[in-house]
């Protein structure tokens, strides 16, 4: 393009007359558009060939918008009232929308220089989202339809880190580069040192979510690197399904617990530096309410929230049984091998553990169903788990209150798996326990869950 040097301009008045900006926005960014902020005058976004850049003081400087928004040109731009969009329409590569800029409307010199801050938060609507293809967004519908993602659904928190976290690991690495580009020599870290960058924690941050009253809700987590950030709550309490190390399925349904009532709450900004939490920042507090969109709301909110949380509960106890009946399961089995390897111990021990399997496999059924009639495409009746599950994904995809039929159920689930608790505690606690003892004594190997082997030198 030879000596081009393309100027830079801002109206005030809407294109009626426009001056040239000054400022650190390099001349190779070819301007196709300037839009200015209709609340904050000095907040200004352009659309250049490489991108989208917004200035906080009237053009004087330039940053770019990055999350996520690749160096495509920008060749207008728009601001969606309403919900305070920004509308990006590129050449050649569609519509991009950043949700809400507002957060951009608060930010300062001041406030750049502080070590952490929570923007206002916008209010937050509850209400059941729409799956119209059966699962979230387009589901399993592939590549041949196409479907944009909506914003996050419940409160979205936008926070800013001045410096970011890093672990010491990365902070030995930086500074070794540091004296290295200046000449200086870098030595191999301690042992003890190399210990603890082995066993650190990783640096986190926290979004603590409290109601009113200051009683925890939810906590969330969120990146660590500098710069400004985004994290969606989906105005739930946490699931009460066992803890994994494995990541949900597709068919999962984003498991989570019941929305909770409209009111006020607040967010609190923290970090988790080995181990140890520090306040971040002050906290904001911010509104949640109900879309008056449900045909049959439920008039008493706090009844079908309670209902919910009973529901949640026995969850929460049936789903840990069924995993402890399932590990013994395999503990019995494996002592049923251990008998079978020690030539010197008595074989009644391999009858009591198979009296063992028996009554657990007993209980197992009272849980999950019985397996032998499915398997042959005969019906069987309905099991706890499956009981519960039917109300939880009733009163997921349902805001009226709680029916006949998830109450009755409710009760018939409590009923056996009050019994089926009972027997598996005896059974694990118990019997089981004295078995294992017995083959301790019997020195016979040890197998999964029995306690510490005894050992004398």
């Amino acid at each position: 393009m030879g000596d081009f040097k393309p100027y830079i301009l801002k109206s005030t008045d809407r294109g009626v007359t426009w001056s040239q900006i000054t400022g650190d926005l390099k001349e190779r960014h070819i301007v196709w558009c300037i839009y200015e902020d209709y609340v904050n005058k000095d907040l200004l976004f352009t659309g250049t060939e490489f991108g989208v850049f917004f200035s906080l003081d009237g053009g004087g400087h330039w940053i770019q918008l990055k999350g996520g928004l690749p160096t495509i040109p920008i060749r207008d731009i728009e601001i969606q009232k309403r919900e305070n969009d920004l509308v990006c329409a590129s050449f050649g590569r569609g519509f991009f929308i950043l949700d809400d800029f507002t957060p951009l409307r608060h930010v300062t010199p001041e406030l750049l220089e502080q070590e952490a801050t929570v923007f206002p938060v916008k209010k937050a609507w509850a209400y059941i989202p729409a799956k119209p293809w059966g699962g979230s967004q387009k589901a399993s519908q592939g590549a041949a339809l196409y479907t944009a993602p909506n914003p996050p659904f419940g409160a979205v928190f936008t926070y800013y880190l001045k410096d970011g976290l890093t672990t010491r690991k990365a902070k030995r690495q930086k500074e070794e580069k540091k004296i290295q580009k200046e000449g200086g020599d870098t030595f191999y870290p301690t042992w003890e040192e190399l210990k603890l960058e082995d066993r650190e924690e990783s640096p986190a941050i926290i979004l603590t979510i409290s109601d009113e009253e200051g009683n925890v809700i939810r906590r969330l987590s969120g990146r660590t690197s500098p710069g400004i950030h985004r994290v969606s709550w989906n105005l739930c309490y946490p699931s009460t399904f066992p803890i994994t190390m494995q990541s949900p399925g597709y068919y999962s349904g984003g498991v989570t617990g019941p929305i909770v009532l409209p009111g006020k709450y607040s967010v609190q900004l923290a970090r988790r530096v080995e181990g140890k939490l520090e306040s971040l920042g002050e906290p904001q507090t911010f509104e949640v309410d109900y879309l008056a969109l449900a045909t049959l709301p439920a008039e008493d909110k706090e009844e079908r929230l309670a209902f919910q949380q009973k529901v949640a509960e026995i969850i929460r106890a049936v789903f840990a049984a069924n995993i402890v009946a399932r590990e013994t399961e395999q503990r019995l089995m494996q002592i049923m091998r251990a008998i079978d390897v020690t030539p010197a111990i008595d074989m009644k021990y391999a009858d009591e553990a198979r009296a063992l399997l028996e009554r657990l496999r007993d209980i197992r059924e009272m849980i999950t169903g019985d397996p032998t009639k499915p398997r042959r495409s005969e019906p069987a009746p309905p099991s706890i788990i499956s009981r519960l599950q039917s109300i939880a994904y009733g009163l997921i995809s349902s805001s009226s209150k709680p029916t006949k039929t998830w109450t009755d159920g409710y009760e018939i689930a409590a009923e056996e798996f009050e019994v089926a608790l009972e027997q598996l505690r005896t059974l694990v606690e118990t019997d089981l326990k004295a078995l294992e003892d017995a083959l301790e004594e019997a020195k016979a190997p040890w197998t999964p869950g029995r306690a510490l082997p005894k050992w004398k030198r």
